[in-house]
């Protein structure tokens, strides 16, 4: 069975940074283009930030730009978002996703239409 299981999520005051991290089993994510999102309670879920598989090109959600950085490792099979300057506001819980709607078939940054796997997201709070 194919998991996706994000970690790192806790408490942090703004302006702070924080990295979370995904991390796979079940299947290789190497041939696959990752994503995380992001949703708060009352809100639409946010995309983020996603990754492609062949080339590790990058592409973020406007609200981040500048602030956030997407990565993968390969050979741990996991996905990382380096979060800094923190801004605070309501707790949002972050999803990881992977496109294994379309896998290998498709290059460069992952469609939304692709993210069919999630894992079962971290919390992140920021405080002011």
């Amino acid at each position: 069975q194919v998991q996706l299981v994000e970690s790192g999520g806790g408490l942090v005051q703004a302006g702070a940074s924080l990295t979370l991290s995904c991390a796979a089993s079940g299947r290789t994510l190497s041939s696959i283009g990752m994503g995380w999102f992001r949703h708060a309670l009352g809100k639409e879920r946010e995309f983020v930030a996603g990754i492609s598989w062949n080339d590790a090109s990058t592409h973020y959600g406007d609200s981040v730009k500048g602030r956030f950085t997407i990565s993968r490792e390969n050979a741990k099979n996991t996905v990382y978002l380096q979060m800094n300057s923190l801004k605070p506001g309501a707790t949002d819980v972050y999803y990881c996703a992977a496109d294994t709607r379309y896998g290998s078939r498709w290059r460069g940054i992952p469609s939304l239409l692709g993210f069919a796997l999630w894992g079962q997201g971290t919390q992140v709070t920021v405080s002011s």
